[in-house]
């Protein structure tokens, strides 16, 4: 695009402040769900919380501020660990709450859309003693715990404490560890010894705090990084914005809209400045969509990388843990610090030998991604697969894409593209999916099996390829994603969970439901009472079908980037702009899913979603008249997709810095300006 958007207070251990906090975040009036007008800049609301004064000539500024220039200015005593916390913790105050009308059954019930709220409720828990937490004017609702009223047990510093400590550490050493001082968000479906932990759902443990961290989690903090809160979310990683415990969560740059699902409070948390970085999760996309619809960078690496151990899982073989962040460097400095084997996840065996010798952010330095042609000699084929104007909406997207596969040329990239309306992978696809998975293809497709013995009918296949289905929904990457069910997979994984966490009230999926409480929302589908529900009594795990797809397209990718000597697939993340939180989303096509593909990173194949521009018109579909398609204006994040062979992450994060510095395509959410006062 070629326009843009146009000291310390003190705090310690155990300190009670006397801050009188006037007023409550900000009185919202109802206004109409009618179609919004395109976003504009607001005047700044009135901080409740003091911002704290700098040295005088400090050149910190928050908005968007990275990992490096954090550091830096507390290098340069022009800011404090506890400065930081507290500027992030006077934006949560601020820009953190309530983005609908809840009405009287508050998060439970149905909700109202508030246009342009100026809110979007991203985080769900505080990390703040109750009181620091009573000082700031934050409610009981966010407290780090709801078991552990008194929370004193020193063990257990809050934010600010940490802050504190981290300060007087590098005033006696002058060192820092490579996360030093960066406040985060969790996604709450992780462990957090010292925060409650229920996967956004409002379940009634006897004790809300899991007895450990995630193993990532604790990687984390022996880096420095502060945990900051505890991030809302699609109840039990569901498909939906909204918790029973958090409530609805709203996009940052249209509050009517989705912000991607899942770990949408991890992207929106990011955007709005409340946090440095978050910790996302994906099964299906759950990483890449709500970071590519918060204009944040996003990676999912291959599954095998970041240990899983202590996590609310919903899969055995899809469920994976990666960070969201403003831009491609910081991403790759949390994975500095997550990447690797750990005992207690097996799958990360298959790391072992796999990380790279430097770090991940050597890759993303200013020497390495800048210059004139800083991707000579980087092959990057095009997913033409997945950029198809299958209707109205997807074509302002397919058009976004096309300018940023120029932007690789001008990089110094060899460009392999089968060109518009072609498909990248039909080479392939019809020479190994007849032997990796024939039982799938002729149940599809029996016509191809006439022969009466089947092996002869698969050589056939093999050594003339031109007879292999040629329709738009024969098999491709596209449609290849839809199938390798499961059963017992839930019912397994997270009996699994609470059998190791311990409570005494929560101990199974049985137990879990009765000492829940769900919301109830036409406007918004079903909550997961019933997933959970159908799981209490499933006797059999059976992931064969799983395991065979995951193979079938890890096999076809692998091959694919070796026969044509590709280093980097692109696509855009998504052609359909986010939906209307109570609207019908977009109809699937040919295999086009309503909000973005997730096929391959399903399958455990490393994503990376990097802003790359804004879409000016959305197409909606009202829940009463789901085959309507009103044309509406609006101003939506639109993201590139980086993908690659697993354990690929070093290339995909050195290609993604490049494309950034080339476009600074990011561009702040215009509803959630700098603080009066704010650095």
């Amino acid at each position: 695009m070629s326009s843009r958007f146009c000291g310390p207070l003190g705090l310690g251990a155990g300190v009670r402040l006397a801050i009188l906090i006037v007023g409550i975040f900000v009185v919202v009036s109802f206004r109409s769900t009618s179609a919004a007008a395109p976003l504009l800049p607001t005047l700044p609301k009135a901080p409740v919380i003091p911002i704290p004064k700098l040295p005088f000539g400090s050149k910190f500024h928050l908005l968007d501020t990275t990992i490096d220039e954090v550091q830096s200015a507390i290098k340069a005593h022009e800011l404090t660990c506890v400065d930081l916390v507290q500027l992030y913790l006077a934006r949560i105050k601020a820009y953190n709450g309530l983005c609908v009308d809840q009405g009287p059954q508050a998060q439970l019930g149905p909700v109202t859309l508030i246009p342009d709220a100026g809110q979007v409720n991203a985080l769900m828990t505080l990390n703040l003693r109750p009181a620091n937490r009573i000082a700031l004017g934050f409610d009981a609702h966010h407290s780090r715990s709801q078991t552990d009223l008194v929370d004193d047990d020193p063990s257990m510093p809050d934010a600010l404490e940490t802050a504190a400590a981290e300060d007087a550490s590098f005033r006696k050493t002058g060192k820092m560890g490579p996360l030093f001082c960066v406040p985060m968000a969790i996604k709450d479906e992780y462990d957090t010894f010292d925060m409650r932990t229920t996967s956004g759902a409002d379940a009634q443990y006897a004790n809300d705090r899991p007895p450990a961290d995630s193993v990532f989690v604790k990687r984390l903090r022996n880096a420095g990084a502060i945990i900051l809160a505890k991030a809302n979310m699609g109840e039990y990683a569901s498909g939906d914005d909204r918790s029973s415990w958090g409530g609805v969560e709203c996009n940052a740059y249209d509050s009517t809209r989705s912000a991607g699902h899942s770990s949408t409070g991890s992207g929106l948390s990011v955007t709005t400045n409340m946090v440095l970085c978050a910790i996302g999760e994906e099964s299906g996309g759950s990483i890449i969509h709500p970071a590519n619809w918060s204009d944040d960078v996003g990676l999912a690496p291959t599954q095998e990388l970041v240990p899983r151990t202590g996590m609310i899982q919903a899969s055995l073989y899809n469920d994976r843990v990666g960070p969201i962040c403003r831009n491609v460097r910081d991403t790759s400095k949390i994975l500095d610090a997550i990447a690797g084997y750990d005992p207690s996840d097996e799958l990360t065996a298959f790391s072992v030998g796999q990380l790279p010798e430097q770090t991940y952010a050597s890759f993303t330095s200013p020497a390495v991604v800048k210059g004139p042609q800083p991707l000579k000699g980087v092959h990057v084929g095009v997913l033409r697969e997945w950029d198809v104007a299958w209707a109205v909406p997807d074509q302002e997207s397919v058009n976004l894409f096309e300018n940023d596969i120029q932007v690789f040329r001008n990089l110094g990239a060899t460009i392999i593209d089968p060109g518009p309306g072609n498909n990248l992978f039909d080479d392939v696809i019809p020479k190994l999916f007849p032997y990796l998975e024939p039982a799938t293809l002729q149940s599809d497709d029996p016509l191809l099996f006439s022969s009466g013995t089947q092996i002869q009918d698969i050589l056939a296949l093999w050594f003339n390829t031109s007879l292999f289905p040629s329709t738009v929904d024969a098999p491709n990457i596209r449609s290849l994603g839809s199938n390798g069910s499961s059963t017992g997979e839930l019912t397994y994984v997270l009996n699994r969970y609470l059998e190791n966490r311990g409570d005494p009230t929560i101990t199974n999926i049985n137990s879990l439901v009765a000492n829940s409480t769900f919301w109830t929302d036409p406007n918004f589908g079903v909550s997961q009472m019933g997933s959970l529900v159908s799981a209490e009594n499933v006797a059999t795990l059976n992931t064969t079908a799983k395991q065979i797809r995951r193979f079938t397209l890890q096999q076809i990718v692998r091959q694919k980037l070796a026969k044509d000597g590709i280093d980097v697939l692109i696509a855009p993340t998504t052609t359909i702009p986010p939906y209307v939180l109570i609207d019908a989303t977009e109809p699937t096509a040919h295999g086009r899913p309503s909000n973005g593909y997730s096929t391959l990173g399903a399958n455990g194949i490393p994503e990376l979603t990097v802003p790359a521009g804004f879409t000016t018109v959305s197409y909606d579909h009202p829940r009463s008249s789901p085959s309507t398609s009103i044309e509406v204006s609006t101003t939506l994040p639109f993201g590139i997709l980086l993908q690659g062979a697993p354990f690929s992450e070093p290339l995909l994060l050195q290609v993604g810095a490049a494309f950034e510095q080339a476009t600074h395509a990011r561009v702040a959410p215009p509803l959630f300006p700098p603080l009066p006062g704010e650095p």
